[in-house]
């Protein structure tokens, strides 16, 4: 049987509105009075949210709970969603998928991504930071968005993937990755025809990669997967589309906005950003604040597969849980002042990439991105400001929090 923890809040308060362009610009209040009075919440349209650290870190660890996609989409729609191109396509995906074909899918790409590969890509990445930071120098002005923050991480994708340059002008353009099809609030139908075209251009393209790398193999991630697929035992040719795709969409739109979002935070917080100026070896540790302070991921979908108890609340077997990423790196449970940005703050496990089997596989080249691009900015372009902090551009999507420009000058 259900049990809702009855709020101590006015229920209105607690009203679940993702999309309201106010709780886009700053979601953490909401968070606080959820996280206060009902941190486990079962909402109007079926799901439960989930706000506490330890709440969140238990459901992404603990076997009980798990993806079942197909299940979910239907709670969410009330009707078969997975025959639509984008639902399908993301359904062969490993970021939905339970074992044993998650641990299949995954285990075909996770050595493009040891900490040992991501480490020997420093200097490439380095560079490439630089090459962006060259193209706008002289220029005194930038979109931190559109002339870095998107190019740099796409650029590094398309080389572990082996796009080759002459195709890269319409990625490099803009982003087309959306969020809303993880989105708890149900798409409609003009989102989802988007969303299918989307998945159906996407798709051609992929398809062209793959066939190129059959005839012409690398050393590159594509390669790899062609190869699994021929080999007919690991990798059919809709997994092999779909799961380039995820890598492609995966590999730079979550550090295109930890670059956006992070940068946002510290010139808010100029003392803070005055700080790694006069101490720039505090970058790393400042890369994982900023995971913490306004995650590019706010939330995870999972299903409990068994009746499971969380914060003295009983959900049954079979219910969609939302994991509120964004509430659990401020539950002052788990960090003192969760509010305040703090880059010398210590002990900080953000939940931003995830966390157990579903653990996001490029955490530590989206830390390595962020950590080059600040070094970077803060050498070349120490006296940069932002005129528009105090009001910035939040693109229309709650799961993946970005901006969609972010004007810079310097002198």
């Amino acid at each position: 049987m259900d049990i809702i923890a009855q709020p101590t809040a006015p229920a209105k308060d607690l009203e679940f509105n993702p999309l309201d362009p106010a709780f886009i610009a700053d979601p953490y209040p909401f968070y606080r009075r959820l996280r206060e009075a009902a941190p486990v919440l079962k909402t109007p349209q079926g799901f439960w949210l989930i706000t506490r650290y330890d709440d969140v870190a238990l459901s992404l660890r603990d076997k009980r709970f798990g993806k079942d996609f197909e299940g979910n989409m239907r709670r969410r729609y009330g009707t078969d969603r997975m025959n639509e191109p984008a639902v399908a396509s993301l359904a062969k995906t490993m970021l939905v998928q339970d074992p044993p074909d998650h641990t299949r899918l995954r285990g075909l790409v996770t050595k493009a991504f040891t900490a040992r590969r991501v480490a020997d890509m420093r200097p490439r990445i380095k560079e490439l930071v630089d090459e962006q930071l060259d193209r706008v120098a002289d220029k005194g002005e930038m979109d931190v968005m559109r002339d870095l923050a998107h190019r740099l991480p796409v650029i590094v994708i398309c080389d572990m993937l082996g796009i080759p340059e002459e195709h890269r002008a319409p990625f490099l353009a803009g982003s087309n990755v959306n969020g809303r099809i993880l989105e708890p609030v149900p798409m409609t139908r003009e989102e989802l025809d988007q969303a299918n075209r989307n998945t159906q251009m996407a798709g051609v393209y992929f398809n062209q990669l793959c066939e190129l790398r059959r005839r012409e193999p690398r050393d590159d991630l594509t390669t790899e997967l062609v190869k699994a697929e021929e080999a007919g035992d690991k990798l059919s040719a809709e997994e092999l589309q779909a799961n380039i795709g995820l890598l492609f969409g995966a590999g730079h739109e979550t550090t295109t906005n930890l670059i956006g979002n992070g940068l946002l935070a510290l010139h808010r917080n100029r003392d803070q950003w005055e700080r790694l100026k006069a101490d720039p070896s505090l970058i790393p540790n400042a890369v994982e604040e900023l995971l913490r302070y306004d995650s590019s991921v706010q939330i995870t979908g999972r299903v409990t597969h068994a009746e499971v108890e969380l914060g003295g609340v009983t959900i049954g077997a079979e219910q969609s849980i939302v994991a509120l990423l964004g509430a659990a790196n401020r539950d002052p449970a788990q960090y003192p002042d969760p509010d305040r940005l703090d880059v010398g703050r210590e002990h900080i496990r953000p939940m931003s990439f995830g966390g157990g089997i579903h653990h996001c596989l490029g955490a530590q080249l989206a830390r390595l991105e962020a950590e080059l691009v600040f070094a970077a900015l803060i050498e070349r372009m120490p006296n940069l400001t932002l005129p528009e902090k105090d009001a910035p551009a939040w693109r229309r999507s709650f799961t993946l929090r970005g901006l969609s420009k972010l004007p810079a000058v310097w002198h």
